[in-house]
């Protein structure tokens, strides 16, 4: 738990007791690889920090996945649409590799929040983390070519290609895998 306390340090200091609090709330989750956290059609009522292990969050379009987001250690994971709306989700959320995590319900951290403001702040400051991340993403999209995603991709992220399957780097970066195998060969 030394790890999630760094990680939360590292976005906002929070007090002895707000830690205390929150320790106390916190579950371990072991789960295998290729589990699955969250399924479509689900309200996700968690939120996770990722100790240990990898996970990617997709969509299924026309019996297609498409991967949107992969996610690694130290790093705050859920459905956020679903976490936050409390609406069931569209998106899955699958375990890679064996991962290691620390849960807390959504009316478990609610009940914080109202305790210790110096962890609401926290976890809003962990939103706005994603929020950049995820209009970084739309970005990307919208204004570079695939040969420039994979580069900055090789760039921001290198380790995604070192422990992430082809099929799923190529869908996350909106190309096919042939398109990727030819992008790789030219770089």
């Amino acid at each position: 738990m030394n790890t999630l306390y760094n990680c939360i340090s590292q976005y906002h200091p929070i007090s002895s007791g707000a830690w205390e609090a929150l320790s106390k709330a916190l579950t371990r989750v072991e789960i295998p690889r290729n589990s699955f956290l969250v399924r479509e059609g689900m309200i996700c009522n968690k939120l996770y920090f990722l100790e240990r292990g990898c996970l990617r969050g997709y969509y299924n379009l026309d019996g297609k996945e498409v991967t949107y987001w992969f996610g690694f250690e130290n790093n705050f994971i859920t459905s956020f649409y679903s976490f936050i709306s409390r609406k069931p989700g569209i998106e899955n959320i699958q375990v890679l590799e064996d991962s290691t995590m620390w849960g807390i319900s959504s009316e478990a951290l609610h009940q914080l929040f109202d305790q210790h403001h110096d962890l609401e702040r926290l976890v809003r400051i962990i939103n706005e983390q994603y929020y950049i991340r995820l209009e970084e993403r739309l970005m990307a999209m919208q204004f570079k070519t695939a040969r420039e995603r994979y580069e900055q991709l090789m760039e921001t992220s290198p380790h995604i290609l070192q422990r992430i399957p082809l099929g799923q780097i190529a869908s996350y970066l909106g190309i096919s895998q042939e398109t990727l195998s030819r992008i790789r060969s030219q770089v």
